[in-house]
């Protein structure tokens, strides 16, 4: 039996050969027969064995069985057979075939009554074996339905598993685009912000055509007359200029590195003359467009007037200088006592960076509040306090130091600031004992690291004592690496661990296990209400900007929550799981948390079965594709068609196109799909114009997956041409947010669309951020109003004006209008105050199949 299971699971392709035994002939007349031949035995390694050995599912039987399963075996395997209730069985002659590999019929004599088979290939076969006496009449059939199992290669189980690696793929494609996608979206909204500070911080906003030599300003100011004469963007060289002479070469310099493309922006602070003597400006700007030889064509920026701002400047600096320079440690406090400047030697002397100490309050780690509360005490009464301390540093040292506190007052003698001084007067250091520290500390943070939490939590799990542990890490960290360095990096975790460490309760742990990824171990809790709320303190702490080396970032985190002993019986499988919880976070778009539970497979699970619906309804036809009417405002009549696809499956029902749409795109089926439905419309638009019962074009949507084919207009030119629909008859739907990705490429795909004679159509317009620079250069013939904007069209006034400003540069641009969404009368009525041409909707018609579409078209129009 171990023989035979060791058989059953190998795997191999299976000759066969066949063994040719001759029968003795007889001469006994041929007459009717009341015996068979009958199967006898069966032999493996030419052993014997019984059917049941051979698969469980065989009856016990093999003379009474009408099917015999036979696995993926290597060893030959024989089928012995017979006629034992024949007179003289012995002169009897046999022949043997296997209907699905025998091409005839294998002939044997009654010696040898064996039929041997290696390695066949799976599938099913049908066994024949019959006897004679003469040879030529051929008695006693007996027949048998061989069943070869595949090899396990080719199981449902290793399917299932290949389409899940490609699944995992397909995932990690779709979630890296759209993050692409949102960033740029983010760019742009940024973009849109600056522009509107600009104008309202009183800036002069200068705009340089480079080909044309012309600058256009705005905001100008009353005592600068002339833009700054730099002669490259204005004045001819050897004309007089009012930038000073010693700012003029650098400005130069600098203003062509930027024209040449060797910095990302032009920034320079120098000095021109006004009617009112010299002021300091700062001028910024940035080439906005270039030629395809990289030359610039326009470039954009501003003035900012810093005059008073250069003056106090320079009083700074020398003060700042001072106070950098010298070797005693400088501290500056509030009237609360909260840090707000330090000098250098601050950091070394205590370890602490300037970061680090901004908006400490007044401290003493060795010393009580109380002494602290009297220190202020006698400092406000006194105006000045001195002592020797004792303090720790940064890394844990113990130094001690000369303090001397002194206030300082602003005009009206109230105390404005505090001025803490002090010397390192000390170099002590307990080497055993920052040996402990960095044993179970993290170097970077100061929290605990990952042994100090693996020896923790064993001890807690071990106690059996109940916890939670919140584990998470900051989403898209790697890009602040790449991007910004490491030291960007670094000093961002620190302050992540300063905010987060503030949010635990006092008996809960806070640990750094390695790069960006931190644990929260709550002690003595399952309440879920404690824990979801240190949860949401920690990303609400993580959400809000971090000032790093002068600059803001914003960084999410996603957190993964497991709860001892509901999600886990030890460290290692409760570490886990709250790992898995966490990139279930990720994957719902991170900056969230998630409980670890049996549910969050569901969406992966709903996931893949609308694909493979899908799949299969491709495979099927059982994609369904509806026409919705296109109306005239003026009139009410049909004047067009737009397709739309539905996934309708047998047993199942209609799919929501808002489930699968989404999903073709991710996969790539949108473009068998979309082929699919260009193919279908095609095919019913030809017939309704040969009957003469449609005119004018059907639309149909380019997703877009389909729109950047490299092959595009060849693979629409050749549906239109099998199915023989001449191009004027289409219309092509083309999303604003598709084509404003890549504008130029664009314009290219789009022209080639049109000098086929296919008409364009902009769609969901005002939704994708269109620079009218493109618009007009898109070969288009038609603007779609997104429905968002008809929805309120008459309960919004702004809504009502972005209509009408759609509307009226639409014609100025020759161009018709088709509003999408109407669902009322009232709505309708609007439009066509607004001359909006043509619309679309439920209150003209849903969409119909094609049947219900020529009905509803036949019927004269209502709606006035």
């Amino acid at each position: 039996m171990q023989r035979l299971q060791q058989l059953y699971y190998s795997l191999g392709l299976r000759t066969l050969t066949i063994v040719i035994v001759s029968v003795f002939s007889l001469s006994f007349p041929l007459h009717a027969q009341d015996w068979q031949v009958e199967l006898i035995n069966l032999r493996l390694a030419n052993q014997p064995v019984s059917a049941q050995q051979l698969d469980q599912r065989n009856r016990p039987q093999l003379y009474n069985t009408e099917t015999l399963y036979v696995p993926d075996i290597q060893d030959p395997f024989s089928i012995e057979f017979g006629a034992p209730y024949a007179p003289n069985a012995r002169l009897l002659y046999y022949r043997y075939q296997l209907e699905g590999f025998d091409r005839d019929w294998v002939y044997t004599d009654n010696e040898y009554r064996r039929a041997t088979y290696t390695n066949l290939s799976y599938g099913q076969y049908t066994f024949k074996v019959e006897a004679s006496y003469d040879g030529v009449v051929w008695n006693g059939r007996r027949q048998i339905l061989l069943d070869v199992a595949p090899p396990s290669w080719l199981s449902p189980w290793a399917i299932s598993a290949y389409a899940l690696i490609l699944l995992g793929i397909l995932a990690a494609v779709f979630f890296v685009v759209r993050a692409r996608h949102l960033a740029i979206k983010q760019l742009r909204s940024s973009e849109e912000r600056l522009k509107l500070s600009l104008w309202g911080s009183g800036d002069q906003l200068w705009d340089w055509h480079v080909p044309e030599g012309t600058i256009h300003r705005h905001n100008s100011w009353r005592n600068l007359n002339e833009f700054p004469i730099d002669h490259i963007r204005s004045g001819t060289r050897g004309s007089p200029s009012n930038i000073h002479p010693l700012d003029l070469p650098k400005l130069q310099q600098q203003l062509r590195k930027h024209l040449d493309g060797a910095t990302n922006y032009f920034e320079m602070t120098y000095r021109v003359k006004t009617d009112n003597g010299w002021i300091s400006v700062l001028d910024r700007g940035k080439v906005v467009e270039r030629d395809d030889k990289q030359q610039p064509l326009r470039m954009t920026g501003t003035l900012k007037d810093i005059t008073p701002l250069v003056a106090a400047e320079e009083r700074l600096k020398m003060l700042a200088t001072s106070i950098t320079n010298i070797s005693d440690g400088v501290c500056i406090y509030n009237a609360s006592f909260k840090v707000i400047e330090t000098n250098a030697s601050v950091a070394k002397i205590t370890g602490y960076s300037r970061d680090d100490m901004l908006g400490r309050p007044l401290q003493l780690q060795l010393y009580s509040p109380e002494y602290i509360e009297q220190i202020k005490r006698l400092l406000k009464q006194h105006g000045s306090w001195r002592g020797e301390v004792e303090d720790l540093r940064k890394d844990g040292s113990l130094y001690q130091m000369e303090l001397t506190l002194d206030a300082i007052r602003d005009d009206s003698d109230r105390i404005s600031h505090y001025v803490a001084t002090f010397a390192d007067i000390t170099e002590r250091k307990s080497t055993e004992r920052e040996l402990r520290r960095l044993s179970n500390t993290d170097t970077l943070t100061g929290l605990p690291n990952r042994s100090y939490f693996q020896v923790s939590h064993a001890n807690l799990v071990r106690k059996r004592i109940q916890h939670a542990l919140l584990l998470f890490d900051l989403d898209d960290f790697k890009k602040i690496n790449d991007s910004l360095g490491h030291d960007v990096g670094d000093q961002l975790l620190l302050q992540v661990a300063e905010r987060v460490a503030e949010v635990g309760r006092p008996q809960d742990t806070f640990f750094r296990l390695g790069g960006d990824e931190f644990v929260l171990m709550l002690e003595d809790t399952s309440d879920l209400s404690v824990i979801t709320d240190v949860a949401t303190k920690i990303l609400k702490q993580i959400g809000e900007a971090f000032h790093v080396n002068q600059q803001d970032i914003v960084i999410g985190s996603s957190i993964g929550i497991v709860v001892y002993p509901n999600d886990g019986t030890s460290s290692q499988e409760l570490l886990q799981n709250a790992d898995t919880a966490m990139y279930h976070a990720k994957n719902r778009g991170g900056h969230n948390y998630q409980f670890f539970n049996e549910s969050m497979n569901k969406n992966a699970v709903r996931r893949l079965q609308v694909e493979n619906q899908l799949r299969q309804a491709l495979r099927n036809n059982h994609i369904q594709v509806m026409y919705q009417p296109k109306v005239s405002l003026r009139d009410y009549e049909f004047v067009g068609l737009e397709a739309l696809v539905r996934l309708n499956i047998p047993g199942i029902g209609l799919v929501s196109p808002n489930e699968f749409i989404p999903l073709a795109e991710e996969t790539g089926l949108i473009i068998e799909m979309g082929e699919q439905v260009l193919r279908q419309t095609c095919r019913d638009m030809r017939e309704w114009v040969k009957q003469g019962t449609v005119q004018g074009r059907v639309a149909v949507n380019l997703s877009a997956k389909q729109f950047v084919q490299p092959d595009l207009t060849k693979r629409i030119i050749s549906i239109l041409k099998e199915e023989q629909l001449a191009p004027e008859h289409l219309e092509l739907e083309i999303t604003e947010g598709v084509v404003m990705e890549d504008p130029e490429r664009a314009i290219a795909i789009m022209t080639e669309l049109h000098n086929c004679g296919i008409h364009l159509a902009l769609d969901d317009f005002g939704t994708g951020y269109s620079s009218l620079a493109y618009l007009k250069r898109f070969p288009i013939q038609t603007l779609k109003i997104d429905k968002a904007f008809v929805d309120d069209i008459n309960g919004a006034e702004r809504d009502r004006n972005m209509v009408a400003s759609i509307v009226a540069m639409a014609h100025n641009m020759g161009l018709d209008v088709v509003a999408e969404g109407v669902v009322n009368t009232a709505q309708a009525a609007t439009l066509s105050r607004l001359s909006c041409e043509f619309a679309q909707g439920y209150l003209f018609a849903e969409p119909l199949t094609s049947d219900a579409f020529l009905a509803h078209i036949s019927v004269p129009a209502s709606i006035h």
